[in-house]
């Protein structure tokens, strides 16, 4: 049996099944990305708590066990981090991620320091999240349609666009599917969602990955689209997908291609007007065209004077999406390669 231990958000999909029968066995150095490991805190850092499966908030102390999974990170403003090289290792999201910092904001303090103690098994067998991974069940397209939202970079207000969204959808009566294509192992997004409305809710980590950074991008457009059919199938009439992290980014960049095929719209959410200059020509060198621009840009009107006078593309805040502001989406089934003239309510 596996001692007393706090597990991590990262186990959620393990957790829904019976953790009685599952054990630990000595790590070897032989990681993969998705392991469940068992690991000590050795010293606490800049993660003080721990994100539990229902969102909660655990303390953490020195001595305390938790269980989490092995993988890599990439947050411009926190951690880079990749697999461990050996057992002392990092805490790289407070969602349970493990793995070692390679580099970090100067904003943050050092990282909650790990070591390995075991791997987590079953009947002997070294266990990974890709176990306890979602069947992929093909559903048809979406009736109201899928928007997915992408962003100049981190924190440029993309979870909040995206469940502005949700929100104005579910005060419409329409039933809501957000999923989080990728990112790192969080419930924060998720439960932001929730919070909006959200009818179904899937993210990567119901697909068997802890965090996206790293893994084929073959791996990843399959699972933006598993995520979109399996909101579907879950009753969905509409979507949102978020895309994490910044246009820059190599896996967002990566998928860009595939959005045509995943959806009928874009949302742009950046943290200024250059912002908005800069990801809409992104965006264009891929073919495509947001419908609509919103993030933190909105929360200034000049600012959003200047990204819609250099844009052309309408600046759509928290309130304009909560009331509804792309409900005509759902009607018109907006292109992403076409801009929606005007979508303010």
């Amino acid at each position: 049996m596996i001692p007393v231990a706090k597990w991590s958000y990262v186990t959620r999909p393990v957790t829904s099944v019976l953790t009685a029968d599952f054990d630990a066995r000595p790590w070897t150095a032989d990681p993969t990305l998705g392991d469940l490991v068992l690991a000590r805190v050795e010293n606490v850092g800049v993660h003080g708590h721990l994100e539990d499966v229902h969102g909660r908030r655990v303390v953490l102390y020195p001595g305390d066990l938790v269980v989490g999974a092995l993988g890599n990170r990439y947050a411009t403003d926190f951690f880079e981090g990749y697999l461990p090289a050996g057992p002392r290792t990092h805490l790289l999201t407070a969602g349970g991620v493990i793995g070692d910092v390679a580099s970090a904001h100067v904003r943050r303090d050092a990282p909650t320091e790990l070591e390995i103690i075991a791997s987590v098994t079953r009947q002997g067998r070294a266990l990974r999240l890709d176990d306890f991974a979602r069947d992929v069940v093909p559903a048809p397209a979406a009736p109201g349609g899928v928007v997915v939202v992408v962003g100049s970079s981190m924190n440029a207000g993309k979870t909040t666009t995206a469940s502005a969204i949700v929100r104005g959808w579910t005060r419409a009566g329409i039933r809501a599917g957000a999923g989080k294509v990728t990112g790192s192992g969080s419930g924060k997004d998720r439960w932001t969602y929730q919070d909006a409305g959200a009818h179904a809710l899937l993210d990567f980590l119901d697909f068997g990955m802890p965090s996206t950074f790293g893994y084929p991008m073959e791996r990843l457009r399959a699972t933006a689209f598993a995520i979109r059919d399996g909101l579907v199938a879950d009753g969905a009439e509409a979507v949102v997908l978020e895309i994490a992290d910044g246009l820059l980014q190599e896996e967002t960049r990566g998928l860009l291609e595939a959005l045509p095929d995943l959806g009928e719209a874009i949302v742009l959410a950046v943290g200024d007007a250059l912002g908005a200059v800069a990801g809409v020509r992104v965006l264009a060198d891929a073919g495509l065209r947001p419908v609509a621009i919103s993030g933190l840009v909105s929360a200034s009107p000049l600012a959003s004077r200047e990204a819609e006078a250099a844009t052309g593309l309408p600046v759509l805040g928290v309130s304009e999406l909560s009331g509804g502001s792309l409900l005509p989406l759902l009607a018109g089934r907006g292109a992403l390669a076409e801009p929606v003239s005007s979508l303010r309510a």
